[in-house]
């Protein structure tokens, strides 16, 4: 087990991960680039598809159409481009990799189609269903209305959209864009509603004739190309449902019929929550507490903001602390353990500590079988480490000072550009510190794939409980499966930290470890 060979530990762990040929890491810069392209797309057509449903389609448009081909309007060859991309990304999708509840990257491609098929596969399909092309030559007024309807079904993605930019919502400024972007969207979509009501409905009370008045273009059902142009019609209803979202309306543009009514009533109401959210969310996003954070609090946002502009930390360090931040404050919802630990006494301290770590002592074979005292006195000396995805752990060249377990999450381990593996939950790493009398050097990088929850425990630390309990030291040394040993074996012959005299300092530090323990009794 000490050795650490290939014939002890799963193959998996120790060589190259086997992924297959065509499978995509969620994490690559492709994916990264593809998704944007993807949100792009989304974003046109949450815009046009509206539009064009409630603006472009007519009669006169369906019949020149089935003359000069489908290609005749340069919106309809985006829209089949649109399609094909869309069909495409339920391609990829199907061969992604994604993170499980565990917090484990799952690339094999039997469980990335399960896990697609029980999600979002069927709403991507039905977004990706050409339909105006599925029923082109029909015609008839029904079939043009049928064909506005399902093309909204793409709509659906920006379920999906909403998911991912749900990692922005800790930024004040972003979440203030993002609902001034959704205030907006929500009046375009009323407004091409508000256009539909009064077209279907033909009247001569309607709003469309009211505003043919208004700026002498008056309409004309003999000659549908009389009357306001497209730009006046959307710029007029747009112009309504943005005054009727934020206020009462002006009156200029004015419900006449009782449908027109019915809606004006919706889209004050729809305009109630979209200012309550607009106006009451920044108050929690961009504006934390003014006052000074309790004793054993989390540093709050303006004390790490301000850190960061004194110091002028540059964009990439500083995107880490950010992240870091984020993901410390909702997993310890903005308390200090260290600082609250302080004020408690010792024997308090070390009950919550057996309470916090209770998860490794029970479960990790090595701590089986130790006594209440010795358990006590591990977990005074654990320490609990949170990773964003991508923060680097351990780098190449540094000293191995510690001893981690993995308790939530996944890891990979780099040399160079190559990954030589990848470590999960209940994984240990860094090297074995009863073999060696001085910390070695790290060989490798070792790099969080997920959101990472560790245990770290210092060298020095777990040598000291370990001298006290030397009934349980055999026994933990002897369970102990390191997962992967970061020391660099490629040291030079007779240096200090080599294995030559490896043996000696440790037959040294016991002495003066039991020497220290005999003098203090």
């Amino acid at each position: 087990v000490l050795s650490l060979g290939a014939d002890v530990l799963p193959e998996y762990k120790l060589q190259a991960p086997r992924i297959h040929r065509w499978t995509i890491l969620h994490y690559s810069p492709f994916k990264a680039v593809w998704d944007w392209l993807i949100l792009l797309l989304v974003i046109y057509t949450a815009i046009f598809t509206p539009y064009s449903a409630a603006f472009l389609l007519s009669d006169s448009e369906e019949a020149q159409r089935h003359h000069c081909g489908y290609s005749c309007s340069p919106l309809n060859v985006v829209d089949l481009i649109v399609d094909i991309m869309f069909i495409i990304d339920i391609l990829i999708n199907f061969r992604t990799t994604y993170v499980n509840i565990n917090d484990e990257v799952v690339s094999h491609p039997g469980k990335i189609a399960i896990h697609y098929f029980k999600g979002w596969f069927l709403i991507d399909m039905v977004a990706a269903i050409p339909f105006d092309l599925l029923i082109f030559g029909s015609g008839s007024e029904e079939t043009t209305t049928l064909i506005g309807l399902l093309k909204t079904a793409r709509l659906l993605r920006l379920v999906r959209v909403a998911r991912k930019l749900d990692r922005y919502s800790e930024y004040g400024a972003a979440v203030l864009f993002l609902l001034m972007c959704t205030f907006a969207l929500i009046a375009h979509w009323l407004a091409c509603i508000w256009y539909a009501i009064g077209n279907v409905e033909g009247q001569r009370t309607g709003w469309l004739h009211a505003l043919g008045q208004q700026i002498g273009k008056p309409l004309n059902g003999s000659d549908p190309r009389r009357g306001p142009s497209i730009k006046d019609k959307y710029v007029t209803a747009l112009y309504f449902t943005f005054s009727s979202l934020t206020s009462v309306g002006f009156g200029n543009v004015s419900p006449n019929t009782n449908s027109e009514k019915i809606f004006s009533i919706c889209v004050m109401l729809i305009g109630c929550v979209c200012e309550s959210g607009v106006c009451g969310s920044p108050g929690g996003f961009v504006t934390l507490s003014p006052t000074p954070a309790p004793r054993g609090s989390f540093p709050s946002a303006p004390c790490w903001l301000g850190f960061i502009r004194f110091h002028q930390i540059p964009n990439p360090l500083r995107q880490r602390l950010e992240e870091y931040f984020q993901h410390a404050w909702s997993y310890t919802n903005g308390i200090d353990m260290n600082a609250v630990l302080k004020g408690f006494p010792e024997c308090l301290q070390a009950d919550i500590c057996l309470h916090l770590n209770r998860s490794l002592l029970q479960n990790c074979a090595p701590f089986r079988g130790a006594t209440k005292g010795c358990l006590r006195a591990l977990a005074m000396k654990f320490k609990t480490t949170h990773a964003p995805p991508g923060d680097t752990l351990v780098h190449a060249g540094d000293v191995l000072t510690a001893l981690y377990f993995i308790s939530r999450g996944s890891i990979e381990i780099l040399r160079g550009d190559v990954v030589v593996a990848i470590l999960g939950k209940n994984d240990t790493f860094g090297e074995p510190l009863h073999l060696h009398a001085r910390p070695g050097k790290s060989r490798a990088d070792v790099r969080a794939l997920t959101y990472c929850d560790l245990h770290k425990i210092l060298r020095e630390d777990l040598l000291e409980v370990l001298d006290m309990y030397p009934e349980f030291s055999d026994r933990f040394w002897g369970t102990l499966e390191i997962t992967f040993n970061l020391r660099d074996t490629n040291m030079i012959p007779g240096s200090p930290g080599s294995d030559e005299l490896d043996g000696g300092f440790s037959r040294l530090r016991r002495r003066k470890l039991s020497f220290r323990r005999r003098s203090e009794k």
